[in-house]
């Protein structure tokens, strides 16, 4: 466990109203890289548009303002590093990854404030904005249709991402992206339409100035536990055929007959545990499967294989990973197209 999360969670302050700890973007590490964000969008073109930049419970853009919500997590280090232990992924830890998602979402701020999704053009490319949005979506890994710039083939989810995403790609600092997309068709038509359509704005003014927040942070009256419990109460279908998954796994290391190594026994729950806090984000990255199921799902095996007394030997632990990271990602690809993880 990381050293601050552990004394952030001995100060007790999981105990207190969120809106109680005095968080703000002023004099945090968000600060250089909003200015630095805002540097990137003068060198593209981009200077009538004026985002207002809050912290709030997640990414996001309320719909027909230009009001960007930034997790309250990223302004301190011991609840990022908290919120990496409760959750096993960070949106946007560190400088690089905080531009990321804050030039996706600054595509949300310009499709709303000069109402990009209204011209038939942009309707053409990315379809309508009025498509049902839903949380749950079942990406088509590696389609040439989109492009890639968040984990999880996001650009995949609604016409409104499908833009955000090409818009934050078109304005990375840099990157070639005619060349990287050369042979996407789609994806380049996105992207060229989303060249010529910010070169013509450039110098017209926002039809939309509206930054009114969504649950500001200075607002929530719940506390950091129950923001993580109410995750945490979502389980999921887990069928009793993952037993056997968990078997042909650590069975022929468990039993005594079939010793082949005399080093240590350690519990296969312990190994599993230890997955926790990187696999969620990996497995979501290439399959779209979201985090929090991946850990629910981490967990229950977790369960199954201390009821099930597995154990491994602790010199073969590499390809117990490996196998067990095989088994997840094929679980996940399950879920993410068929809505179970076993047939």
């Amino acid at each position: 466990m990381d050293p601050q999360a552990t004394a952030f969670q001995e100060s007790h302050l999981g105990e207190r109203p969120i809106r109680d700890l005095g968080l703000k973007i002023e004099g945090t590490g968000l600060e250089p890289v909003i200015a630095e964000l805002e540097r990137e969008l003068e060198t593209a073109g981009i200077c009538r548009v004026r985002a207002r930049f809050y912290l709030s419970t997640e990414w996001g853009v309320p719909f027909g303002t230009v009001a960007i919500a930034i997790p309250f997590y990223l302004a301190r280090p011991d609840l990022t590093a908290l919120h990496a232990e409760r959750t096993g992924h960070v949106e946007g830890a560190g400088r690089w990854e905080l531009l990321r998602y804050l030039r996706h979402e600054m595509g949300h701020v310009v499709n709303y404030a000069y109402r990009l999704y209204d011209h038939e053009d942009w309707v053409k490319h990315f379809g309508p904005i009025t498509r049902p949005y839903r949380e749950e979506y079942s990406p088509e890994p590696f389609s040439r249709r989109y492009v890639r710039h968040l984990p999880g083939w996001y650009a995949q989810k609604h016409p409104d991402e499908d833009w955000a995403e090409t818009f934050a790609v078109w304005m990375t600092p840099g990157l070639d992206w005619r060349g990287q997309y050369a042979g996407w068709p789609e994806a380049l038509a996105k992207l060229e339409y989303c060249d010529d359509l910010m070169r013509g704005l450039c110098a017209v003014d926002p039809l939309v100035t509206e930054d009114e927040l969504d649950e500001d942070v200075g607002e929530i009256p719940y506390t950091l536990d129950q923001y993580y419990g109410s995750g945490e109460a979502e389980g999921g279908e887990f069928p009793p055929g993952l037993d056997g998954a968990l078997l042909s796994i650590f069975e022929d290391w468990g039993r005594p007959e079939d010793l082949t190594t005399d080093a240590p026994r350690r519990p296969a729950s312990e190994m599993i545990r230890r997955l926790f806090g990187y696999l969620p984000a990996d497995v979501y990255r290439w399959t779209g499967h979201f985090p929090e199921h991946t850990r629910l799902l981490l967990r229950h095996l977790a369960e199954r294989a201390d009821a099930l007394g597995q154990v491994y030997p602790e010199d073969r632990e590499t390809p117990a990973v490996i196998a067990l990271t095989t088994l997840v990602t094929a679980l996940a690809m399950n879920h993410v197209h068929r809505g179970s993880y076993m047939p």
